[in-house]
């Protein structure tokens, strides 16, 4: 492991250069890792543990548009794509991809073919942490392990094919076999990482709905929707509005804080912008803080689980989700937002 400082604190890491993929594969050389699951992130670890060269199937529901997806994909029928049970089956690594509804729902059929020595995978400690409430409890006799690339699969996919990586936790909430430390760093190595940091299965959930609810998605979503409406409801077109609230902050600023930080990017902006900027950040931030406070609170006594899984096993939620989701794509906010991206110029 690397020691690196992070803002003054020093944590373990995993990079690359002390833990080479050569060092990954002799470790999984015998091994047998099924990919359960192809949604969100299936495709991305499965590619890229198949194109670093480790010996992966995928189990999937034949039939499904994710089989068809898997197959479009390269897999093929009978020799690297079966059935979950078939796959399950072969499988010496479990990698238990589905979404937490669906690890649920499919959970008492994994679990027969957790055999002693096995290891389950995950990428999301949902499952786990909130075992009483989802009933994925392993066996004694399995290691039980997580990677959770900090993006989509298909961020993940995007940097690898371009030689990067995407950073990840990983956990070991059960080590049987000793061997479980390797295992779950060499798989981190193999799907694509581009550091990894060390977490639990209860730290990593509670950031990752934290941060989902929050900064990454429901925040950045909210905070767009008021700036915008404020600056139509003043009279601005909708280009205008949505340029100055979503294009110039994904399409310019963003990349400036990608590549070297905030204030970096805050000092490669006008001396205005700088002002205004420092003037109005800590009262958004003082606005915010008690909104985040309620936040981790839902999160940390399992009132956001208890929702997620209440939601999720009514029989109408997907069509009140499809519902949900296109009053988002039809309002006027995003339709503005399809107009403009067709009018960047073209590489």
């Amino acid at each position: 492991m690397a020691k690196i400082n992070f803002g003054g604190v020093e944590e373990n890491v995993v990079t690359r250069e002390e833990f080479p993929l050569s060092k990954a594969r002799e470790i999984l050389k015998n091994e047998t890792i099924a990919i359960i699951g192809y949604g969100v992130q299936g495709p991305g670890q499965s590619l890229n543990l198949k194109d670093n060269g480790f010996n992966v199937i995928i189990g999937q529901r034949k039939d499904s548009s994710s089989w068809e997806k898997a197959v479009a994909d390269g897999w093929v029928e009978g020799k690297t794509l079966f059935g979950i049970e078939e796959a399950c089956e072969k499988a010496t690594i479990i990698q238990y991809l589905l979404s937490d509804a669906g690890q649920i729902a499919m959970w008492p059929t994994i679990k027969k073919y957790l055999t002693p020595g096995k290891a389950l995978y995950f990428s999301h400690g949902f499952g786990i942490t909130y075992k009483e409430k989802t009933g994925i409890i392993p066996p004694a006799d399995v290691d039980v392990i997580l990677v959770a690339p900090k993006g989509s699969g298909t961020s993940l996919r995007r940097l690898f094919v371009a030689g990067k990586g995407l950073n990840s936790s990983y956990a070991i909430f059960q080590d049987a076999t000793g061997k479980a430390k390797d295992r779950v760093i060499a798989l981190g190595i193999g799907v694509g990482s581009g550091y990894l940091f060390e977490t639990d299965f209860k730290k990593e959930v509670y950031s990752d709905l934290t941060g989902e609810r929050g900064v990454l998605m429901g925040a950045i979503a909210g905070i767009m929707e008021a700036q915008y409406t404020k600056l139509r409801s003043k009279g601005h077109s909708p280009s205008e509005a949505f340029n100055e609230t979503v294009e110039e902050l994904t399409q310019s600023l963003m990349p400036l804080v990608a590549e070297n930080g905030m204030d970096w990017m805050y000092a490669n902006c006008s001396t205005t912008a700088q002002r205004g900027a420092l003037d109005w950040k800590n009262k958004f931030r003082d606005a915010v803080a008690p909104v985040f406070d309620d936040l981790y609170e839902s999160v940390e006594t399992g009132n956001e689980a208890r929702i997620t899984i209440e939601a999720n096993s009514k029989a109408d939620y997907r069509v009140k989700l499809e519902a949900e989701l296109k009053e988002l794509h039809s309002s006027e906010m995003w339709s503005a937002g399809a107009a403009v991206r067709k009018l960047r110029p073209q590489e």
